[in-house]
């Protein structure tokens, strides 16, 4: 690990790759508890997954690849979301149906491109390394968009997650609220695609605000714990994969993974 440190101090991509993943990490932390209390973990992996179809038409087209996934990953949180609202059956099915669209959309896009394999890959499994300093003033804004949305809406949205009978019953706009949710949950899948690829994005999205419930039941304070594991866990996984040169975004997930194993067996042994 001191071998990272010490090279963070000369390297810019390094110093780009850490900004990345605590930005990253902010995000994970404001919307992973919603997503886990919630139990809505299935419908964020669809969106994940589905985000892929826009990045490899924006490729295809020659337009920016984050554009192409913000994009798809809207349309597909609006669409998932209107569909729970309104048909109030078949939602499983659809997810499975975007999940797998949206993936083959995008290989078939990203294969007509030369040297694709490679864009693949690194969408698939994340590329912090590469992340360009422009993309961090993206991160940024997304970042400042969800912490605004959650102090503003917070107690609304927290209603409608615990129970939308309730809401709508105070008045609560219950359809706005929780398109809204998935509109902020898809904003912080495209957070996540440079650090973790687009496969793994549900581990860190889930586990840091999981790991966080088993000790806390307050979902603001559910954020602030979720939101500094993810930040260590990204930090310790970049510096751990730095030495033996293995790819930092699966060396993350894997970090997170174990510490949610060891906090489950902790809290268990505990009670």
């Amino acid at each position: 690990m001191s071998e990272f440190f010490q090279a963070l101090l000369h390297y810019q991509f390094l110093q780009y790759a850490l900004i990345a993943g605590v930005l990253a990490a902010i995000g994970c932390g404001l919307m992973g508890p919603y997503v886990v209390v919630r139990r809505i973990g299935f419908i964020a992996g669809g969106i994940a997954h589905s985000v892929l179809g826009g990045m490899g038409v924006a490729l295809y087209f020659g337009a920016d690849p984050l554009a192409g996934a913000l994009v798809a990953a809207v349309l597909s949180a609006l669409l998932i979301g209107w569909v729970r609202l309104h048909w109030h059956t078949g939602e499983d099915i659809l997810i499975g149906a975007l999940w797998a669209i949206g993936m083959a959309i995008g290989i078939l896009f990203i294969s007509r491109i030369p040297g694709y394999q490679a864009d693949l890959v690194s969408y698939l499994f994340g590329n912090i390394l590469l992340v360009p300093e422009r993309e961090l003033w993206f991160m940024g804004a997304l970042d400042a968009i969800l912490l605004l949305v959650v102090l503003v809406w917070h107690r609304q949205i927290l209603a409608v997650v615990f129970d939308e009978e309730y809401a709508r019953l105070r008045g609560l706009p219950v359809t706005f609220l929780y398109l809204l949710l998935l509109v902020l949950i898809a904003l912080t899948v495209v957070l996540l695609i440079h650090v973790v690829g687009l496969i793994l994005v549900l581990a860190l999205l889930t586990l840091p605000a999981a790991v966080a419930g088993q000790y806390v039941h307050s979902v603001a304070r559910m954020m602030a714990i979720a939101t500094l594991l993810s930040i260590f866990l990204v930090v310790a996984g970049l510096a751990m994969s730095y030495g033996p040169n293995l790819p930092p975004g699966p060396a993350i997930v894997l970090l997170t993974g174990m510490a949610y194993l060891v906090s489950t067996l902790f809290s268990r042994r505990r009670r």
